[in-house]
């Protein structure tokens, strides 16, 4: 059996040889090489007329057989490999090899930032990854790489497989304050002062006063590139869920699509848990983030992280790298970087805080059109809840109709009868909302409207029925103006009800309406179809709240439609001159 024995910084492997294997630093690979020189997937060994074949694919770093570079190269008994600082010696025993089977390599899923399975380099060399994988936010990586498709993120750890090296690290909440002038005594207190200033100048200049955050992550990351020397540069933001979703992706060539970043959870860890800054001269020998294959499969050589910060808590991370140099940053640079995050931050806020304001005001002005205005601040508040699935609430229906519509209809034109129509509705919902109902919805003519759903007032069965006299008042004085302009005058039929109904949100996920159902509602309309003109018939339900409050015609019954007994109903005529009654107790 033909195997290979793989030197490197974590010792010696020995493994066996299948009819085809891949190497590189990929855990997909057959062989995974942890060497950041060597390329994802670096080379392929093949079985061919019972010897084997070693073909690069090229390689951007080159693989060597004693000595000299390779393209496709036969093994011999003792051939020694080398690819980046890995060193590979060939046996050949001459025995079968086993058929081809995955590669088996300790992975972690991980709810962070890892190492996405990709496919063969097809024999291009390795290109600098600019994609980011998210195993929280594939949806979110794909809007920002513009080129959606799912991804499955992992993480591959092996303790102890980076050597110790440096280490910087900021306490961010301290980087953001200025020191008063008479605590200055030295010139490079002062220096680092100014670098704050005009770092924070070069950034405003920069992203302006952008307020869509997706186009202000992109120029966050542009103006990043021309203050600091990074190739790379990712945002991740905190969303909806609470998980760290990556929401730009750039590098500094523009060419991002197609190619992919992997984030180490170790350093995003490191980040979140000290809220500091962290600058890795070469992240592949850190102490730090020693056990972490992820840095090393990746190659990077040199990054920095920091937290964007939001009254001392972190909500999202700034992320740049270089794999150029192992000492492409510095503290200096560090410190630059801290100040590039101060204001991207703030300016993240701010756009984050305008889009809160503008969703705000569009709920509110949907609200508005259905709920009296003090409701719908409540609920915008937060101070009552509207739930989707309904609960059981004794609510107060109003159901008003227009009597002999059908053949007004007929008698005007169209456009005479939607504005005639549209100057009542406006009229009657101005009352509905001054007794703090709800308007449920407009039926052709009809107008439904509930008192003690979504919020009850403990009167709600007054403040319907004094919505009905009042409407009663208001359409005299619009068939006054009418009657003057030679139109035909509006006449409407008034029902109210009271009982338990189900209030809740009512409908598909696509178009949803708050609403109440059940018996109590069908009541009230049967009442408002028995109303003549001029009329408002309450229910004995109604009557039993309103009684010390109204007057009344005396009582009556109606075979109502699906009721098997006669219904008994109240004609209202006028309210009970009360104390402690008027206009400032209707809106409160």
């Amino acid at each position: 059996m033909a195997r290979i024995t793989i030197i490197g910084a974590d010792g010696q492997q020995d493994r066996e040889l299948l009819a085809h294997n891949t190497l590189g630093r990929h855990p997909n690979n057959t062989h995974q090489v942890l060497d950041r020189i060597v390329s994802k997937e670096h080379c392929h060994i093949d079985q061919v007329d019972g010897g084997y074949i070693l073909r690069d694919l090229g390689s951007l770093n080159g693989t060597f057989v004693n000595g000299a570079r390779v393209g496709d190269h036969p093994l011999r008994d003792g051939d020694e490999i080398m690819m980046g600082s890995t060193r590979i010696i060939y046996r050949a025993d001459g025995g079968a090899p086993e058929p081809s089977a995955p590669a088996r390599n300790q992975t972690i899923e991980q709810a962070g930032f890892g190492v996405a399975p990709q496919r063969p380099s097809d024999a291009r060399p390795a290109q600098p990854p600019s994609a980011l994988t998210s195993a929280a936010a594939a949806t979110a990586l794909a809007a920002a790489a513009a080129q959606p498709r799912k991804r499955q993120a992992s993480v591959t750890m092996a303790p102890g497989m980076v050597e110790s090296h440096i280490r910087t690290k900021l306490d961010a909440v301290l980087e953001q304050s200025f020191v008063p002038a008479s605590m200055v005594h030295d010139t490079e207190a002062l220096k680092r002062d100014y670098e704050k200033l005009r770092v924070s100048y070069e950034m405003m200049r920069a992203i302006g006063v952008e307020l869509d955050v997706d186009k202000l992550l992109t120029k966050i990351l542009a103006a990043a590139f021309q203050i600091l020397p990074a190739d790379r540069g990712v945002i991740l933001l905190y969303d909806d869920n609470k998980e760290l979703t990556p929401r730009c992706v750039q590098t500094k060539r523009q060419q991002a699509e197609g190619e992919e970043v992997v984030l180490s959870t170790t350093i995003i860890d490191q980040v979140l848990r000290d809220k500091a800054a962290v600058l890795s001269s070469d992240a592949s020998v850190d102490s730090r983030f020693s056990g972490a294959h992820s840095i090393i499969m990746q190659g990077i050589r040199s990054s920095m992280a920091v937290p964007l910060l939001h009254a001392g808590e972190v909500f999202g991370i700034m992320l740049l790298d270089s794999q150029i140099a192992a000492n492409a940053f510095n503290e200096k640079d560090l410190q630059l970087f801290q100040n590039v995050a101060n204001q991207a931050a703030i300016a993240i806020q701010n756009s984050l805080f305008a889009q809160r304001l503008e969703a705000e005001a569009v709920t509110r002005e949907r609200f508005q059109r259905l709920l009296s205005p003090a409701i719908a601040e409540q609920v915008l508040l937060g101070k009552v809840e509207v739930k989707k699935y309904g609960e059981a609430r004794p609510t107060t229906v109003l159901f008003s109709d227009i009597r002999g519509f059908t053949s007004m209809s007929e008698a005007i034109p169209a456009r005479e009868m939607v504005d005639m129509l549209n100057e009542y509705f406006e009229l009657m919902v101005d009352i509905i909302f001054k007794y703090q109902g709800t308007l449920d919805k407009f039926v052709g003519d009809e107008i439904m409207a509930l008192y003690g759903a979504p919020v009850s007032y403990g009167d709600d069965a007054v403040r319907a029925v004094r919505t009905a006299l009042e409407m009663y008042q208001v359409l005299d004085q619009l068939n006054e103006r009418r009657s003057a302009e030679g139109k035909q005058p509006i006449r409407i039929g008034i029902g109210i009800n009271t009982g338990e109904v189900v209030a809740g949100y009512l409908g598909s996920s696509k178009a949803l309406e708050y609403t109440v159902i059940g018996d109590s509602v069908n009541v009230g309309a049967r009442l408002c179809s028995h109303a003549a003109a001029g009329e408002c018939l309450i229910s004995e339900w109604t009557y039993n709240e309103v009684k010390d409050y109204f007057e009344f015609d005396p009582p009556r019954e109606i075979q109502a439609k699906g009721k098997a007994k006669p219904l008994q109903v109240y004609n209202v005529l006028r309210a009970k001159p009360l104390q402690g009654w008027d206009d400032r107790t209707a809106s409160s």
